[in-house]
């Protein structure tokens, strides 16, 4: 835990130092001690551009992280995620609905001439499209008992809302459309200031919220029934895994767009590195872990040295991909279904 910290520190530095322009720590260190630069334009870009991708890589990092722990250890499925399940497809479509119904360019044009409330309008429209998908998802889990059905259950409800974002996009202006598909390929890039208060307030929100599940979630991991007779209220207890992931994906795709496989892949890395199951453990590893996957995932995406930016999302499915093709043998070669 201590070295994910200190990792965790030394990526953060990195983050406000590589880009297209370098800039030496020492630098950084004085303008973050509000001491000034020996260039007015370093102070600029790391003030404007790298400091708040910086804050938005570490709340999305560790949001995505926690969402898939919970989904998890809801479904008990290894292959549970924000994304797989539809959770970020749905809050892809809130976030269309505002950004292709109103406005005139992309999301922070859009948040920029509404102001504050404008910020929170767009993060409870992306929350509540994750809490619908999320939501029946929930109400078929008490019918359907097979954990492989929901996921693709999950991935249907994420197709059709995909497809009603392709109906809005057919109806709407061409600048609207291409401003919202550069959003789809994601970026820590795209906030403002006043939007990363937001996501800050929403993600601290979250994660103090979830420390008060941890005994919950340990006693999940052993079963529906013996949950039960332990006293623990399963409607309580998904009701509220259920408001934490809905908000973790819902702001960090509103201010981000949907980054794929971090909520995936982290979880399991964390079990794999602490070799435990507890989520007293797997909570602030998550934590740490994901906010330090997705600043590396930034940091090659900006191409430093180069003055071009790459897809966040192609950088973190390549990243995730390779940890999901190791969960699928790793359970074959158990003799294990990935299901269970």
């Amino acid at each position: 835990m201590v070295f994910l910290l200190f990792s965790l520190i030394i990526l953060f530095f990195l983050e406000l130092i590589l880009g297209s322009v370098s800039i030496p720590c020492p630098e950084i260190i004085r303008i973050l001690s509000g001491q000034g630069s020996s260039h007015d334009s370093w102070e600029i870009i790391v003030y404007n551009f790298r400091l708040p991708k910086a804050v938005v890589g570490l709340c999305a990092g560790a949001g995505l992280s926690i969402a898939g722990l919970f989904m998890q250890t809801l479904f008990r499925n290894p292959l549970a995620g924000p994304d797989v399940l539809g959770l970020s497809s749905g809050a892809a479509l809130g976030v269309a609905l505002v950004v292709l119904t109103a406005g005139t360019a992309g999301p922070s044009s859009i948040l920029a001439d509404l102001g504050f409330f404008g910020n929170f309008g767009i993060a409870i429209a992306a929350s509540l499209g994750s809490a619908l998908v999320l939501m029946m998802i929930l109400v078929l889990s008490k019918r359907v008992r097979s954990s492989m059905t929901l996921l693709i259950l999950g991935l249907m409800f994420g197709y059709t809302a995909n497809s009603f974002i392709s109906i809005l996009m057919h109806f709407t202006l061409a600048e609207r459309i291409q401003a919202y598909t550069i959003w789809s390929f994601g970026s820590f890039g795209g906030a403002t200031w006043d939007q990363i208060q937001i996501l800050v307030l929403f993600t601290m929100f979250a994660f103090v919220f979830s420390i008060f599940l941890i005994k919950d979630l340990n006693v999940l991991l052993l079963g529906d029934q013996y949950a039960e007779s332990m006293g623990l209220d399963l409607i309580r207890i998904r009701n509220k895994i259920f408001i934490i992931t809905a908000v973790l994906s819902g702001v960090v795709t509103a201010f981000c767009g949907p980054i794929g496989f971090i909520g995936i892949s982290v979880p399991h890395l964390c079990r794999a590195i602490f070799a435990t199951a507890n989520h007293g453990i797997l909570l602030p590893g998550c934590i740490l872990f994901g906010a330090c996957l997705a600043l590396i995932a930034d940091i090659i995406a900006s191409v430093p040295g180069y003055s071009i930016t790459l897809p966040l999302n192609a950088i973190t499915s390549l990243i995730g991909a390779p940890v999901v093709i190791w969960i699928i043998f790793s359970k074959s070669r158990a003799g294990m279904e990935v299901s269970v």
